[in-house]
């Protein structure tokens, strides 16, 4: 291994190491913190800690690692439903259970790896995103957007940004919105004591979610909802802030069958064993052709797996083949 770099710059003050790290260098404080815990950092010929308080004159010096080399994206070939195709753009129906980019623990059984397996390599965005334009949960299925061009993946980016795609999901809710129609405005950001979840905080980034019940059945409603910003788990929290969880939700579940009380309660607890995931589906997605301005919309019917789980709430009248359309999801008067 080559000889990592030394950094050298001279303090001006009275002041913790972590936070002076990080404005000298550019840093969050949780990066300035892991280069001082892995030991790069000296005061000195002393192996500093990040609460030393610097004093005028102190010298730091900061050996950085070299760089790791480029990760390469191993191909990876399962099925993978494509609803559209050109030489701009793909529309997938992301099957639950498929994380969409590469990260710790999940390098090579991702949807980035099966686009490289079909030969989309990256296109646009940063490295190991192969054209993603937005992400759905690793167990949220339905519809997504991939970019096969640099330029189409940035005026995707700037449609996103300009909320002028439109992005609607269904999910299975406990308990009853009222009124039917609603709109939750909330901020989210990380969770305070738990770094992994997100939560309703006013720190956080703005985020909206409309709401509408295309269904209410005994102790669930069925909604279809419309993002309006994309900050990550979105609806899941702003439901859970609500009061009305998505049905099968292992995070964000609001306490599940067990807020419903009374008669129904044996009924929720039957809905609830029969969710195999968090019971969200991302249904419709509706945007301009990035090439030539051509409206294109696709809509994608409530998945196989989460089919026991909507008879288990609304009967069986509900298990032919396209129990979203049957119930008028799809419905012009619900845009």
């Amino acid at each position: 291994m080559s000889p990592a770099v030394a950094f050298s710059v001279l303090a001006a003050g009275t002041e913790r190491l972590d936070r002076f790290l990080a404005d000298q260098l550019s840093l969050s404080r949780t990066q300035a913190g892991r280069l001082i815990a892995a030991g790069r950092v000296r005061i000195g010929v002393d192996i500093a800690r990040a609460s030393r308080l610097l004093s005028r004159g102190d010298e730091v010096r900061v050996a950085f690692p070299e760089p790791e080399p480029p990760r390469t994206i191993a191909p990876l070939d399962i099925p993978l439903a494509v609803v559209y195709q050109d030489d701009a753009l793909l529309v997938i129906d992301k099957p639950a259970g498929l994380v969409v980019h590469p990260a710790p623990g999940h390098w090579d059984d991702t949807l980035v790896n099966v686009l490289s397996s079909r030969g989309h390599g990256p296109a646009g965005g940063p490295e190991g995103r192969a054209g993603i334009v937005h992400r759905l949960d690793r167990d949220t299925s339905g519809l997504m957007v991939v970019a096969r061009s640099e330029e189409a993946h940035r005026r995707l980016g700037a449609a996103l940004a300009a909320r002028r795609v439109q992005r609607r999901y269904a999910a299975l809710t406990w308990g009853h919105f009222d009124p039917p129609r609603t709109m939750i405005d909330a901020p989210i950001g990380r969770h305070g004591a738990d770094r992994k979840r997100m939560t309703v905080t006013p720190k956080g980034r703005t985020a909206r979610t409309d709401v509408e019940v295309v269904a209410r059945f005994e102790v669930v409603d069925l909604l279809r909802l419309t993002l309006h910003s994309g900050r990550t788990h979105q609806i899941r929290v702003h439901l859970d802030h609500a009061g009305h969880p998505v049905v099968g939700d292992p995070v964000y579940h609001g306490g599940g069958s067990r807020r419903i009380s009374g008669a129904a309660r044996r009924d929720a607890e039957l809905i609830e064993r029969a969710a195999p995931r968090q019971a969200l589906h991302a249904a419709e997605l509706a945007f301009r052709h990035p090439s030539s301005g051509q409206p294109l919309r696709f809509r994608s019917e409530w998945p196989t797996d989460l089919r026991q789980v909507l008879e288990a709430a609304a009967g069986s009248h509900v298990a032919g083949a396209n129990p979203l359309a049957y119930l008028g999801f799809f419905a012009e008067s619900h845009g």
